[in-house]
């Protein structure tokens, strides 16, 4: 049995440089023009038997703007950073730089009193082997594009390590087929 899993990254719902770790806000006016310049090469994804998304507001947002209305997964939640929830990256470098380097250095570390990039990617892991895929079913996804990366660890059977150079940009598609255990990457 393949199945193919369809991950949407969400729209923009902050400038690169304003962006914050567990960030929820709601898609900025630029995330919203993106979404309405993409809708048209996206409307294929409404055909997906399933379709799930992250939590975040901006998923959620994206995910009903595009006409998909997804059901929110909280298995695809961003990673939990703990004590630096809400804060920049620059901002936490600035106070913890040798937590940071730990954070980014060793996938098992969690300096942020959060998840650790190892179990996140666990958690998401999780989330794909267990889904109910049917014969030649199809599942679309809307997530942060950390979540996708996280997904794409899993289901390659890469170490974490991979994570830090997966560039996802807002309202790519990512495609999986395959089954728990044996996926192949689609890229179009």
């Amino acid at each position: 049995m393949r199945a193919r899993l369809s991950l949407l990254a969400a729209a923009r719902s902050a400038p690169l440089l304003d962006a914050r770790f567990d960030d929820d806000r709601p898609l900025d006016p630029t995330g919203w023009r993106a979404v309405q310049r993409a809708a048209p090469a996206l409307v294929s994804l409404a055909g997906a038997e399933l379709r799930y998304c992250s939590p975040s507001l901006g998923c959620r947002e994206t995910g009903r703007a595009l006409g998909l209305t997804p059901l929110a997964q909280p298995a695809l939640r961003d990673c939990d950073m703990g004590r630096w929830h809400g804060r920049t990256l620059r901002e936490v470098t600035a106070g913890e730089p040798d937590a940071v380097a730990t954070w980014l250095g060793d996938p098992h570390a969690a300096p942020h009193g959060g998840e650790s990039l190892a179990a996140f990617v666990s958690r998401v892991g999780m989330w794909l082997d267990t889904r109910p895929w049917e014969e030649d079913g199809w599942i679309v996804a809307v997530a942060e594009p950390d979540v996708v990366r996280a997904v794409l660890c899993h289901a390659l059977t890469a170490t974490p390590a991979p994570y830090w150079h997966l560039d996802i940009q807002p309202l790519s598609v990512t495609t999986l087929t395959g089954r728990a255990g044996d996926w192949s990457l689609t890229m179009t």
